[in-house]
């Protein structure tokens, strides 16, 4: 009996059958949905502003409530994708836009559009931070074709010095220009202001989604690496070039309305890959919904942990975050030990 692990294909006596891990709608998948439909309502009723003891308290949940759930998913979904996919195109599981610098240069695109613009819109904030997304994720990958040694540690250690390097640039031009007040919400990532009229342009992240499924298999291929993605007829530079194009979109979207959410691209994805292999295809679906998940339980924790304040929910991200990545550094150094 043999096995296809690239097709997820097992044979026995020529009868192809699929893996069960491939499958999305399993008993876990639907058990997973529904722990992130209760985690919604239990986001919804969350807070200290009383619903039911004021007047106002119906306009109250669809003004503010409805809103900072809808946007809680959306978000979660959005950077939990950005991060599967840059860990396939890269080859390397510590890579997420966080690690790669690719949120720095988001922050440098929004302090751009504020130096030009004096009151932009959130359009103009977007399109800077897309541009500039996109810019320093191309960037960064230049950087790993001139880097011989290509090892698992080497690769996001580039992109933290990046990042670090884009962000004191960033705070020099803050303060040179005396506009770091104009962006300092964007460092801490918050759903406080979020409400109606200021997220809408999340939904976009829904057509985002639907790209990468479509583009899902020949994402997996390039992860391969470019000699046999190419051998397999797949442009490898062109697919790359879609999804980089596709990360920068969401990045840019959420850094331009909700702003840095750290790590959340590193937690889910390697979570999800331990489990079910690098399927692109049938893991996009988990990665959104624990995506989704994720964030709203950090969340929820941010507006609890000292109520009536709310601490932002970068603060709670990076922790989970930063513990999750030290995880995983020992667990690429451990084969070497035990070599």
């Amino acid at each position: 009996m043999t096995k296809n692990v690239i097709s997820g294909v097992e044979n026995k006596d020529s009868q192809p059958r699929l893996y069960n891990h491939n499958k999305i709608w399993t008993k876990p998948f639907i058990v997973a949905i529904v722990a992130v439909a209760v985690l919604s309502i239990i986001s919804l009723f969350t807070g200290v502003y009383d619903l039911r003891g004021q007047e106002d308290g119906i306009q109250m949940f669809f003004i503010t409530r409805v809103p900072r759930t809808a946007a809680l998913m959306l978000t979660g979904a959005a950077m939990s994708m950005a991060g599967l996919v840059m860990q396939l195109i890269t080859q390397n599981r510590l890579v997420e836009p966080t690690t790669t610098g690719t949120i720095e240069w988001a922050g440098l695109g929004l302090l751009a559009v504020y130096l030009f613009f004096p009151a932009p819109t959130l359009v103009l904030r977007m399109t800077g931070a897309i541009i500039f997304s996109f810019i320093g994720t191309m960037i960064f990958f230049l950087f790993l074709r001139r880097v011989k040694l290509r090892s698992s540690l080497i690769v996001p250690i580039i992109g933290l010095m990046l990042g670090a390097v884009i962000s004191a640039v960033s705070t020099f031009i803050g303060l040179l220009f005396q506009m770091t007040q104009n962006i300092e919400t964007w460092f801490v990532g918050s759903f406080a202001p979020i409400q109606v009229g200021r997220y809408e342009y999340l939904w976009i992240i829904i057509l985002i989604t639907v790209l990468i499924f479509i583009y899902a298999n020949r994402l997996t291929l390039a992860g391969l690496g470019e000699d046999v993605a190419t051998s397999l007829g797949v442009n490898y530079n062109r697919i790359v070039l879609i999804g980089t194009g596709l990360i920068s979109v969401a990045v840019g979207i959420v850094a331009a309305v909700i702003g840095n959410l750290p790590f959340l691209g590193l937690i889910v994805p390697n979570i999800v890959s331990m489990i079910r292999g690098d399927d692109l295809r049938s893991n996009l679906p988990w990665v959104c919904v624990l995506g989704m998940g994720t964030i709203m339980v950090c969340d929820i924790i941010s507006r609890t942990i000292i109520m009536p304040f709310e601490v932002p929910v970068s603060l709670i991200l990076g922790t989970v975050g930063a513990a999750v990545f030290i995880v995983l550094l020992l667990r690429q150094r451990k084969p070497r030990r035990l070599r």
